[in-house]
């Protein structure tokens, strides 16, 4: 296996624009860094508003003719993508643990989730369909074809630097769009090792381009409002989602926001222990409880709350902390100092207004951003943790009386990414498909992402959907043709 040391040297370090790797145009620079140690891994290029430009000029340069090239063409590099990221997957592992901290086995988690998006759409390159008919009077024939968006601008965050590119990446290439796209400044190697591995794939200049930066407001904010580009992808923080909302506003741009959640995690009094509990430990600690999709707020029927935070805090109490790299690891360290503060704060301020400590509840000391794998019970209304994204490996516990309490306390949020819910009732299961306010519902599973199925949210999680058949839509416009009656 390759070391650490020699990884981070293949990675590149430029920017990456019309199929070439180059230094930043004012010769800025930005470090990365592991946050298990808080050592500086890399300098990488830190993008200029000069450089963004150049990366859409790339971009819609390359746009006729990729726009052009057959389904089956496109199909074919994604699909030699995916196959060489099979090859690499242990390098790009690595580097993911490297600079984000997820435990070793869980980024090699990602690498088959994140691929599994680039197989996906290699194969619905070729699907992407019309339909043609005659119109009700019988006076003509109805063409609707399905046409490439145009150039597109991907805002990546940095919990999954794998997953959150190839979801966005695969289908505007299939779709036959060109690519600007701007990891986050906390976690953008895995984007530039992935640009390469495209490259390797054979995808023409000038399709893909990758900006890193360090002053991302600025350089984005002149590509979403140029006119030429004709689609925003984002995933974060709804905050920052709706300031580009409003500057994509102006251009009337296609977007596809996958923004915040607050998921609910409901156990009623007939649900499997066993079950619900190894629910909980996925939806909850997988990634450190750094996603968009972590349990947030565990409802739990108060004939079974204290059992189940008895067998919770069991498993909890067994984790291994440490860096990613280490044997025996489960729990990884924050992505930095300040997500462990905001964790710290929300614990605390729980435990303030009458919330109990079952386990955990302590910053760990460094080096590194480490907090303590944690489950407090009893969580009061009012409660911070129970408005705010935790977004780490807190495990808070809030008991319920009866169904409609359930139902009640789990729309009561502005968010309405994804639920879960435990129960045996068929019955009942069928009712919280119809009553949670939520664009995905895990039904007696604590993992429910998958690349055939349409990710995304109601409310203030977002708009649109990545992955699916309806992910490939995102980046596709229809056009309408009306013929003459071929036999008038």
């Amino acid at each position: 296996m390759i070391s650490e040391s020699d990884l981070l040297d293949r990675v590149p370090s430029g920017l990456y624009i019309g199929g070439e790797w180059r230094p930043a145009e004012d010769g800025a620079t930005l470090d990365v860094f592991d946050p298990a140690t808080g050592r500086r891994v890399k300098t990488i290029a830190s993008a200029s508003v000069a450089d963004g430009k150049a990366a859409l000029d790339a971009a819609c340069d390359a746009f006729p003719s990729w726009s052009r090239t057959p389904a089956r063409d496109r199909s074919e590099i994604l699909r030699r993508a995916f196959d060489l990221l099979q090859e690499r997957k242990d390098e790009f592992a690595l580097l993911m643990t490297v600079e984000m901290g997820k435990p070793l086995a869980e980024a090699k988690g990602e690498i088959a989730y994140g691929g599994e998006f680039i197989r996906w759409f290699s194969e619905e390159a070729p699907r992407i369909q019309g339909r043609y008919g005659a119109n009700p009077e019988g006076t003509g024939r109805m063409i609707v074809s399905q046409h490439p968006v145009g150039p597109c601008f991907l805002i990546t965050p940095w919990n999954f630097p794998l997953a959150m590119a190839t979801r966005k990446i695969a289908p505007a290439l299939a779709a036959g769009c060109t690519v600007v796209i701007k990891p986050a400044e906390l976690t953008p190697l895995t984007t530039l090792y992935f640009a390469q591995l495209l490259e390797d794939a054979g995808l023409p200049k000038g399709v893909l381009n990758v900006i890193t930066t360090k002053t991302s407001a600025a350089v984005s904010e002149p590509i979403i409002r140029d006119p030429r580009l004709r689609k925003l992808s984002f995933t974060g923080s709804t905050p920052v989602g709706q300031k580009l909302l409003e500057q994509a506003a102006g251009a009337v741009l296609r977007t596809s926001m996958e923004l915040g959640g607050n998921a609910p995690f409901l156990v009623f009094e007939d649900a499997d222990l066993d079950k619900a509990v190894d629910g909980a430990i996925a939806a909850k600690f997988r990634n450190i409880g750094q996603a968009c999709t972590a349990g947030n707020r565990f409802l739990v029927h108060r004939s079974v709350a204290d059992e189940f935070a008895r067998r919770v805090s069991e498993r909890v109490r067994s984790f291994g902390i440490g860096r990613g790299t280490e044997e025996g690891v489960t729990i990884g360290p924050l992505i930095n100092d300040k997500a462990v503060e905001k964790v710290s704060s929300l614990v605390d301020d729980a435990v303030e207004r009458g919330a109990r400590l079952e386990t955990g509840g302590k910053i760990i000391d460094g080096p590194g951003s480490f907090y303590e794998p944690t489950v407090v019970v009893d969580v009061q209304p009012g409660s911070d943790i129970l408005r705010e994204e935790i977004f780490g490996p807190v495990l808070a516990i809030q008991p319920f009386d009866d169904e409609d309490e359930a139902v009640r306390l789990a729309n009561d949020t502005e968010y309405g990414l994804v639920s879960y819910v435990f129960t045996q009732s068929l019955t009942r299961g069928q009712r919280m498909i119809e009553r949670l306010e939520t664009g995905m519902m895990g039904l007696n599973t604590g993992l429910v992402s998958n690349a055939a199925a349409p990710f995304g949210g109601w409310k203030f999680s977002g708009l649109g959907r990545e992955g699916g058949a309806e992910g490939i839509l995102e980046y596709v416009q229809t056009k309408y043709t009306l013929t003459p009656n071929p036999f008038s």
